[in-house]
């Protein structure tokens, strides 16, 4: 019997996630459900580049079905956070900000699986980014046993008293697992509402300067990108 596929408007999605797998296997599982319910639908990952931790399970699990993988990680975190064999294309980049920009850009929409820090970094600036107006794209989390419930309260919160309107709210789209999270994704209207027009986030790229002017945390190397609208 042929297996169903599942065709969707986007070609690929960025995944925010921990370079650790958690304490609980429900985040385990919903690392590898993910990058399954992805392949389904034949969507290519983009990620942080990392082999360990929801980063290595995620990125195995397309791979594994046959998926495209791009990961994208700093030179300085590569030491850090790839042990063993990496999977699909790794691509090197100068620091933070321009993993942040390329995983950006070659990604239609967003999830965040659960994370520390370095996930809610990410999540947030892609969240700011569309109420902003630099993009429009989907941007879910992927509430794994109520892991984001109190992260959805503080917005909640922040919207109660005035710091975040009501229908920016709407930005960032939850559910408990996989599949209902990426339909919701796939039905996601974008609401414009006072938003910068048609803004766009640059970084100028400057010419690669001598090797040895790279020093760790440093570069002199930016990219010139956007975020497609």
């Amino acid at each position: 019997m042929e297996e169903k596929v599942v065709y969707s408007r986007f070609k690929s999605v960025c995944v925010f996630c921990g370079s650790s797998t958690g304490k609980r296997k429900c985040y385990r599982d919903a690392a590898i459900e993910l990058g399954q319910e992805l392949v389904a639908r034949r969507l290519d990952l983009v990620y942080g580049g990392g082999s360990i931790g929801l980063m290595g399970l995620v990125s195995q699990a397309v791979h594994l079905g046959g998926g495209h993988v791009l990961g994208i990680i700093p030179r300085t975190l590569m030491c850090k956070e790839i042990t063993g064999e990496t999977v699909g294309e790794v691509r090197p980049v100068a620091d933070m900000h321009q993993r942040k920009a390329e995983m950006a850009r070659h990604s239609d929409c967003f999830i965040a699986l659960p994370g520390g820090y370095g996930t809610l970094e990410e999540l947030l600036e892609v969240i700011t980014w569309a109420q902003l107006g630099i993009h429009d794209k989907p941007v879910g989390l992927l509430n794994v046993d109520g892991y984001y419930n109190y992260l959805l309260t503080f917005i909640d919160k922040a919207v109660d008293d005035g710091f975040i309107k009501p229908s920016q709210r709407h930005i960032i789209v939850s559910a408990p697992n996989a599949k209902e999270l990426v339909q919701k994704l796939e039905e996601y209207v974008p609401v414009h509402d006072g938003v910068i027009a048609k803004a766009r986030w640059e970084v100028e790229k400057q010419q690669h300067q001598q090797q040895q002017q790279q020093q760790v945390g440093f570069n002199a190397t930016t990219l010139q990108t956007e975020v497609a609208l």
